[in-house]
């Protein structure tokens, strides 16, 4: 593969990965749910629709 090559599969992986985080916040917004991430390394449970502001 050439550098180009990779450069653009990396665009599309990462633009994947955006998008399916996105579907996920607004699925989860819908069902009033909430998101398991990590904060400095600690487990926190956030409500989906704090994370759209």
């Amino acid at each position: 593969m050439t550098k180009d090559n990779i450069k653009e599969l990396r665009t599309k992986i990462l633009k994947g990965i955006e998008l399916s985080y996105s579907r996920l916040l607004i699925s989860k917004q819908k069902e009033d749910g909430e998101l398991v991430i990590s904060r400095n390394g600690k487990i926190v449970r956030v409500k989906a629709k704090d994370l759209a502001k």
